[in-house]
């Protein structure tokens, strides 16, 4: 049985319905939430693992809106390499292949972002696909860039994050304390909006052959 991680319910929503059947684990964009999210998944019978959702882009040639299915996952000194098989059920030959970076917290600016492609060569980065790999199961990760490794991240992109969806009161106090974040808020926006309904695309155009 197919088990998925992913970090927001957005994420959740888009891969139901393509999986209606598989158990779905939310990590609300945590390190200790995709630890237990992977143990919930085991204790459900998941006998393989799907990272999903968005990632953050590490490397220039990965801009919004590229899917990834990633051939290794890096997290701290380790290297795990995703389960070929389950990689091409989920459209690895018609995905930006490549590392992938587990980080337990959010890599927030531009300088942070090329430092990590830098030292590790991975070309995105989630707070997820770690706690998949190193449960030892079969996995695959597929994730889609939803912001640009130029760019750096703007606070409320984290403050107004909540249990895995919008904060709006955590959003709002974020933009008056400091409003000239709007723009970059606001272009965020539109990046991970078109993100989620590449992936959507991606996944109509080549559903998952499980």
């Amino acid at each position: 049985m197919l088990g998925v991680l992913v970090g927001m319910k957005q994420e959740a929503r888009i891969i139901r319905r393509f999986l209606p059947d598989a158990p779905i684990a939310l990590s609300n964009a945590t390190a200790s939430g995709a630890v237990a999210g992977a143990q919930r998944l085991l204790r459900a019978g998941a006998t393989r693992l799907l990272s999903f959702g968005c990632a953050g882009g590490l490397s220039t040639s990965v801009k919004p809106g590229t899917i990834i299915v990633a051939d290794w996952v890096v997290m701290s000194d380790s290297s795990y390499e995703a389960d070929a098989g389950l990689s091409r059920q989920f459209g690895a030959e018609h995905a930006r292949q490549g590392r992938i970076l587990h980080s337990h917290s959010l890599i927030e600016t531009a300088e942070e972002k090329s430092r990590l492609y830098e030292t590790t060569g991975c070309i995105a980065v989630d707070m997820e696909s770690g706690a998949i790999a190193r449960t030892g199961k079969p996995f695959a990760v597929l994730r889609v860039v939803c912001d640009d490794s130029a760019h750096s991240l703007p606070p409320a992109a984290r403050d107004g994050l909540k249990d895995g969806a919008i904060h709006l009161g955590g959003l709002l106090s974020s933009l008056v304390r400091q409003p000239s974040q709007i723009p970059a808020l606001i272009e965020l926006g539109k990046d991970a909006a078109m993100a989620q309904k590449a992936m959507a695309l991606f996944l109509e155009a080549h559903p998952p052959q499980l």
